[in-house]
């Protein structure tokens, strides 16, 4: 895909939602984090659902380690990997108690010694709550990326480096929200909605429906 059409696309993205924002439900950073790091293998929508309870009991890192494991396990058990999830957020709890004064860390290498944070979940962080123009590469950006032709790799790694390579900075910051709205509703694993899909006419996939 040319400079032009990646440019087209992202100017449409940004007049038809000029600021979008995660559909996780946060008040806080620490929240926003717990539900970063549940949103592995989940919905938003199942993570929501959650911590819509959780978060009335337990909502600090402190509050956390009161519950412990086995309620906080409890509480999460509708999602997959909860065992983990559990012990990898009380972990982090005593990480950000013991070493960062109940605070967020702003640096990438920071986030990601935390348990349960990875490369993604540390983007996520930094874009949303550092206001960084960092591009997490979820399911539905990969998918987006390579099905259209805006930035095609077989990894991970390769489409993000690509998409830093050739956005603007000016769509930087937003790109992942604009992709993941597209892919969880529109340019769908599968039932497709090319019918109704904002940039049809600049899409490269070859089975448009």
């Amino acid at each position: 895909m040319n400079k032009e059409k990646r440019y087209k696309i992202l100017s449409l993205f940004y007049k038809n939602n000029p600021t979008p924002k995660t559909e996780l439900i946060f008040s806080s950073g620490f929240e926003l984090l717990i539900s970063v790091i549940l949103s592995a293998q989940s919905t938003d929508i199942m993570v929501n659902k959650v911590t819509r309870k959780l978060f009335k009991v337990a909502n600090t890192p402190q509050s956390i380690l009161q519950i412990g494991y086995t309620k906080l396990r409890n509480y999460i058990n509708s999602l997959g990997l909860y065992n983990k999830k559990a012990r990898n957020i009380i972990n982090t709890s005593l990480i950000l108690i013991n070493r960062y004064n109940n605070k967020i860390p702003k640096h990438r290498i920071e986030l990601e010694s935390l348990p349960g944070v990875g490369r993604k979940t540390a983007n996520i962080i930094l874009n949303i709550l550092f206001h960084k123009k960092t591009i997490p590469i979820d399911t539905h950006v990969f998918r987006v990326s390579n099905r259209t032709g805006f930035a095609r790799g077989n990894s991970v790694a390769k489409v993000e480096k690509k998409i830093n390579r050739v956005v603007p900075s000016l769509f930087k910051k937003n790109i992942h929200f604009w992709f993941v709205l597209h892919g969880r509703y529109i340019c769908r694993s599968r039932a497709l909605k090319c019918n109704i899909c904002l940039i049809n006419k600049l899409c490269e996939f070859s089975k448009k429906l």
